[in-house]
């Protein structure tokens, strides 16, 4: 009980926070997959805010993208496919995780993607956000491993070969797990494949920590168990870690890996036009991905300044099945205290308008 209050205290410093800072931007969240609740959004006659710079093109910003989530802009950028729908990049910087949703909503960048669970937070706060289209996805069972969202790695010197061994590893003591953030793909992931092997979860303790920092600090034996994202899964096999396990193991299929495209409400409202051709070229750049892994890791490697041995699979649709992508996000949300139960609904996260709409 005191642990899920200090969570829950510690997400309601976050939504004060928000609300205090982004007044203009923060409305009641209610339902967003209508378009009744975008109202023109799907007319063709309805002039974009945004213009184009002097080079003819509409600049989408985002932060820079220095890790396994640049493919897809990398490819964007690289192969023409924001040009040939008349837009390009804008970097910003490189903006801290804590600060890239308020970075939305003040109007400092255009788009960011990000897991469900941890916009939902944010739209739980009243955040006026919304997922406009996926981007990311676990793949099946038979496509290559290397593609997978996470991996989990323990020390060879562990003795573990496998997840459901951690049950008995170190009994009675803690396990440090690493993990990028709070409420992400790691801790959701990471506490799904502990549920289904019987793993308590009061036995994971939670570091965190960037995943080039994750192959160092478990060689070294500082934590126990390490998860990792695509470029760094070579990087852990080459020190000699131990792979128990990855995201296929949280039996949650495509969800598994999902993140969606989010932007500012408000900001879309404005910019249906350019929002539809940002999701159509993203669209192409993912299926281009997908059919040329290996160019799209050489392109990769090129823009980040480190070696990429393998990608993120992604959605080849815009579309997913809200009730059972999203709804296990949730409810992973709910579990560990971090919101009540039905705060939030699965059609306050999403709206396929951008892309169904003519």
């Amino acid at each position: 009980m005191t642990k899920n209050l200090s969570r829950k205290k510690n997400v309601l410093i976050l939504i004060i926070a928000i609300t205090l800072s982004l007044p203009v931007f923060i409305t009641g969240c209610g339902k967003k997959s209508s378009t009744a609740s975008l109202p023109g959004a799907s007319s063709k006659n309805v002039v974009d805010e945004i213009k184009a710079d002097s080079d003819g093109l509409i600049p989408i910003t985002t932060w820079t993208k220095t890790d396994c989530s640049s493919t897809v802009y990398v490819v964007l950028d690289e192969k023409g496919f924001l040009k040939k729908y008349g837009l390009k990049s804008v970097y910003t910087g490189v903006t801290q995780s804590t600060v890239q949703i308020p970075s939305i909503l003040k109007g400092d960048n255009v788009i960011g993607d990000f897991h469900p669970n941890t916009y939902a937070v944010a739209i739980a706060g009243k955040a006026n956000l919304i997922g406009i289209g996926a981007k990311g996805v676990d793949p099946a069972a038979n496509i290559d491993p290397s593609l997978r969202h996470m991996w989990w790695f323990v020390s060879k010197k562990s003795g573990i070969k496998t997840f459901k061994q951690l049950v008995d590893y170190k009994k009675g003591k803690k396990l440090k797990f690493t993990t990028g953030a709070q409420n992400i793909c790691t801790d959701f992931l990471g506490n799904s494949i502990a549920d289904k092997y019987g793993l308590p979860r009061d036995r994971i303790e939670w570091v965190t920590m960037p995943d080039v920092q994750a192959i160092q600090s478990l060689t070294q034996g500082l934590v126990d168990v390490a998860a990792v994202h695509p470029p760094y899964y070579k990087g852990m096999v080459n020190a000699g870690n131990v792979k128990i396990a990855d995201s296929l193991d949280a039996d949650l299929g495509p969800t598994a890996g999902l993140t969606e495209y989010v932007v500012n409400t408000e900001w879309a409202k404005k910019n249906p036009n350019t929002t539809r051709k940002f999701l159509q070229a993203a669209l192409e750049a993912q299926i281009w991905a997908n059919h040329n892994p290996k160019e799209a890791a050489d392109l990769t490697a090129k823009h980040i300044g480190q070696p990429v041995s393998g990608n993120h699979y992604y959605s080849e649709t815009l579309s997913i099945p809200n009730d059972k992508y999203l709804q296990p996000w949730i409810n992973g949300l709910v579990t560990n205290g971090t919101l009540e139960k039905g705060q939030i609904k699965v059609s306050d996260l999403v709206t396929d308008i951008y892309y169904k709409s003519k």
